[in-house]
């Protein structure tokens, strides 16, 4: 991120509330490389940071008022009385940032109040984590101006909640974690188990690779029902096969763990795809960590792909052609990404196809009656940090 644009925050924040910010803080969008659907299972992840960031111009209050101004959305300045926060009281984006301070609080931080303002360049409903994004860069702030003295991992657990109570989506631990935690040039390998972390070297460049996203401009919402119920469905897996998490199916009786589920149909496909699906992640670290071809995941990505358009049936129609067009016109990899139902898919690709490949994707786009794809490369980058 640019001093440019720190300092057009922060000057935009002193037109609204009339005085320079203490500071300016930013927080990444992820792409999540492969691991989908797991990490509310207990399972493995790994993401990485976008370059694209939320962006936090904020200053400390003492007298239990929240001021909110995002430049992404029409409108002024909304107040809110810190005493009156409450869990799903609040529809609008102010929800992001105001449950932040409502877990903040009812963890036992003494925040008296904040004014912030906002912008952010990450897309919103493409599956890229912008509402993560929102809600990490302000726990940030918050915690450098109240000196909370809380770490990354610990920021990523109480933004978590602030979406889950506060906003009402039932959203897994891994956005908000990438978003704190992710380092440049790196793919986390987390574990959202006990958040145990591994900063994985993942430098395609290097090899003569790109991984391009393609954000299908098809929007999607976690607060509605769908993604709510693959979760249940994976908890009901886990109940009907004694377990606390499917995490705990190792792939090595996956079959058995399946036969046990009996006419369980819809619960069987979902406990599939959650079990290969961490063996994918574990591979997939396998093959980085030892120096192997990096061009050696792409089919591992295009099973992800598969299990989640065929096992958890979240895809839809503009990521599986993405998908597909991608392989056809020579990529080494690809598949959705995010939480389904729209959003975006990657596509991992020698450098020197990449314009052929965009062109082809654009193409089948316009060919389907699809609106036009947004395309741009993924460069792992840094996590939430201090700017100004």
């Amino acid at each position: 991120m640019s001093e440019a644009v720190a300092e057009t925050v922060a000057s935009r924040f002193s037109e609204l509330y009339g005085a320079e910010p203490d500071g300016v803080w930013a927080a990444p969008g992820r792409v999540n490389l492969i691991g989908e659907h797991t990490d509310y299972n207990d399972g493995f992840v790994m993401p990485f940071a976008l370059p694209h960031t939320a962006v936090a111009a904020v200053s400390r209050r003492e007298d239990g008022v929240l001021r909110l101004h995002s430049a992404d959305v029409e409108g002024g300045v909304t107040e809110l009385r810190l005493d009156d926060l409450a869990p799903e009281s609040d529809k609008n984006w102010t929800a992001y940032p105001a449950g932040v301070v409502w877990a903040l609080r009812e963890a036992g931080h003494a925040v008296t109040g904040a004014d912030i303002h906002l912008s952010s360049t990450v897309p919103s409903g493409a599956g890229l984590s912008s509402s993560a994004a929102l809600e990490v860069v302000v726990a940030l702030a918050l915690n450098d101006l109240y000196a909370l003295g809380l770490r990354g991992w610990q920021l990523a657990r109480l933004c978590q909640r602030a979406e889950n109570v506060y906003v009402g989506a039932p959203v897994g631990i891994m956005d908000q974690t990438a978003s704190a935690c992710c380092e440049q040039g790196h793919a986390l390998f987390l574990d959202t188990r006990d958040l145990s972390q591994k900063q994985i070297p993942f430098d395609l460049a290097a090899e003569g690779m790109r991984l391009l996203v393609v954000d299908t401009q098809v929007k999607h919402s976690h607060s509605e029902g769908e993604y709510g119920k693959r979760r249940a469905g994976c908890e009901k897996g886990a109940a009907l096969l004694g377990v606390n998490a499917l995490r705990d199916i190792a792939y090595d009786d996956l079959d058995a763990a399946l036969a046990r589920l009996g006419d369980e149909e819809e619960v069987r496909h979902l406990v599939r795809h959650v079990v290969t699906e961490d063996e994918r992640v574990e591979r997939v670290v396998s093959l980085l960590e030892s120096g192997d071809d990096t061009r050696s995941i792409g089919p591992i990505l295009v099973e992800g792909h598969a299990s989640l358009r065929d096992d958890f049936r979240i895809s839809c129609p503009e990521l599986d052609l993405v998908v597909d067009t991608a392989l056809t016109s020579g990529a080494l990899g690809a598949r959705m990404t995010g939480g389904g139902f729209g959003g975006s898919a990657i596509v991992l690709a020698e450098e020197t196809d990449v314009d052929a490949i965009t062109k082809a994707i654009t193409e089948a786009f316009a060919a389907a009656g699809f609106k036009t794809p947004r395309v741009f490369e993924a460069v792992p980058s840094a996590g939430a940090r201090r700017v100004r």
